[in-house]
């Protein structure tokens, strides 16, 4: 048994490794599937036809419509400026006074926008030419960037506050029969820990910064860099006025989580809106409508190939094991849940495609302790987010190359607001899941 537990760690090695160096998860998610299967001493044709393209399969033929309404969603507020004006308005409301209110705004703005169903890998490229301007004039290091906009964009935002469209909150209405908005009590006070937290962790960053020395101009920036963004500018660009903007968002919200409106319905709902309301701001709008189309291949193919490592991984005795020691832990039963989900994800390096593995694999077992399928569904969404940023994931990967960075540059600002504050913030969540569901 140690054996086929090594192999499963093994794996995830080698998952780890490839991705550093570059290589696309849906090279790297057969390539680990297969040492699996050879180490395993498992048939290798049929069982990468039955479990990797069973997995692989179940999952887009689930999820494809909510990846692909998303996606064109998406792409409607990058194209109108919608997406720009939002994040200019609560500039406005903030203020760019001083360095922390700035880092502060991009948290605002990042969440916000992700919140209102724009696909994180969007609201990087909305954001980043809004940022660079501030961080030039009050003369912050561009690494900094990435911690506020990952403190913004994929915690709170993306598996906490309850009622968000995000993929991660998605998925668990499947299996547990629940909406998005599932336990917000719990999801509240995780985000109410994470807020505390990733604060402080903000203030400390740009204090140690100052205390360096570090400048705009004497660390690594955009203007240093790639220049990736720039094209995105808005500015000689007819944009709708923010309540215009907000139009389609607060339609999605609205559908969402007043309504009770399935998520494919909702998001439905939203790119209509958004064609109608976006009309005169959208030059060419078949071609945001097939740029949105083509955008969702990339990010279902990717969660796809992640699910479906899983579900190789999920016919093994190493993961029995694990799951078996995992599902037994001391205490209550949501803490094996969110256990076992944080550990896909940083298995997959994919929270969507942890919490799918995890669902697909353990869901019935614990609904059929009777436990609240509201707290379940909570827990599982904020153990997704975590373990998933370790620097493997593709969502890291892509945000860094964006902004012009590199691990050595700002990984670490990534570590701590995505990967240890979220871990600290589940032990609250967790708490109030068991004391009060």
């Amino acid at each position: 048994m140690i054996w086929e537990v090594a192999v499963v760690i093994f794996s995830l090695a080698l998952l780890i490794f490839l991705a550093l160096r570059g290589f696309s998860i849906i090279i790297i998610a057969p390539l680990a599937s297969i040492m699996v299967i050879l180490l395993n001493q498992m048939p290798l044709l049929e069982t990468l036809q039955e479990a990797y393209m069973g997995g692989f399969i179940k999952f887009a033929k689930q999820f494809f419509f909510i990846f692909l309404l998303a996606s064109m969603f998406g792409k409607f507020m990058e194209d109108s400026g919608a997406a720009s004006v939002i994040a200019k308005g609560i500039l406005k409301v903030i203020g760019k006074k001083s360095k922390f209110r700035v880092l502060v705004a991009v948290v605002a703005m990042a969440g916000v926008l992700t919140y209102g169903g724009v696909a994180v890998h969007v609201v990087i490229f909305a954001m980043i030419p809004i940022a660079k301007p501030l961080f030039r004039e009050l003369d912050i290091p561009w690494h900094l960037f990435m911690a506020a906009f990952f403190f913004g964009a994929a915690t709170f935002s993306m598996t906490m506050l309850p009622g968000t469209p995000a993929i991660h909150n998605v998925i668990p209405t499947k299996y547990f029969g629940t909406t998005v908005m599932a336990a917000p009590l719990v999801g509240i006070v995780a985000t109410i820990a994470i807020m505390i937290l990733n604060g402080y962790c903000l203030k400390y960053a740009l204090k140690k910064s100052e205390g360096k020395g570090e400048t705009y101009w004497n660390s690594k920036n955009m203007e240093t860099a790639s220049g990736q963004g720039e094209h995105h500018s808005q500015k000689e660009k007819k944009l709708p006025p923010l309540l215009i903007a907000i139009i389609p968002p607060v339609v999605l919200l609205t559908a969402l989580n007043i309504f009770k409106i399935d998520v494919v319905y909702s998001l439905m709902l939203a790119v209509v809106a958004s064609l109608v309301v976006f009309w005169p701001f959208v030059e060419n709008k078949i071609n945001t409508l097939n740029l949105g189309a083509a955008n969702t291949v990339l990010p279902i193919v990717n969660t796809s190939a992640d699910v479906g490592y899983g579900a190789v991984i999920a016919t093994t005795a190493g993961f029995a094991a694990i799951a078996d020691w995992l599902t037994n832990l001391p205490g209550s039963p949501l803490i094996s849940l969110y256990s076992a989900t944080s550990l896909l994800a940083g298995i997959t390096g994919s929270g969507s495609g942890g919490i799918a593995i995890a669902m697909e694999a353990l869901a019935n077992k614990y609904m059929q302790l009777g436990l609240n399928p509201e707290v379940l569904h909570r827990i599982a969404v904020i153990g997704s987010g975590g373990f998933d940023a370790l620097p493997h994931n593709g969502g890291v990967i892509t945000f860094l190359v964006a902004a012009g960075l590199t691990h050595k540059d700002a990984y670490k600002h990534v570590f701590i607001t995505g990967v240890i504050a979220p871990t600290i913030a589940a032990i609250p969540a967790l708490i109030a899941g068991i004391l009060f569901y």
